[in-house]
């Protein structure tokens, strides 16, 4: 469903859970928007791609962050906070998608400078809902740097 004429997306999808990271993944192909999703399973991993971009070939860049907050080896806390820090990094957009819906997680999350915060939904179908609107907001809505959106 996606549009040949509309840029291709870089997606990060940090996330620790096979099974949520392949529903995010179908939720991806059912969008009208074209998406290279990059699926990273934990937090380590993820700043090792994001600085090897960084001091690459930085357009190479995620154009979006989906962040899972609990991640073994590196929480999603950290990464963000690392991110934030960066003086190229930090203008990476970051949504958290999480389970969590603690208070406390919504507040750090924001406070390290989050872009947004998403709890993920348990039924399937609210979850596609909800990516449909991470998506439209992003790549729809919104300018990205760059001017791709």
């Amino acid at each position: 469903m996606t549009n040949s004429m509309s840029p291709q997306f870089k997606v990060m999808l940090v996330e620790d859970d096979p099974g949520d990271a392949g529903l995010v993944k179908a939720a991806f192909a059912s969008s009208r928007f074209s998406c290279q999703i990059e699926h990273i399973a934990d937090g380590v991993e993820a700043m090792k791609r994001l600085r090897a971009a960084v001091n690459g070939d930085p357009t190479t860049l995620p154009d979006l962050v989906l962040l899972d907050l609990n991640m073994p080896r590196k929480s999603g806390h950290e990464v963000l906070a690392e991110m934030k820090a960066d003086p190229i990094l930090k203008d990476v957009p970051v949504v958290v998608l999480t389970t969590s819906d603690a208070e406390r997680d919504v507040a750090t999350a924001y406070h390290c400078g989050a872009s947004g915060f998403v709890t993920k939904p348990v039924d399937v179908d609210a979850l596609f809902e909800s990516i449909q609107g991470i998506l439209e907001y992003w790549f729809g809505l919104m300018r990205l740097p760059g001017s791709r959106s």
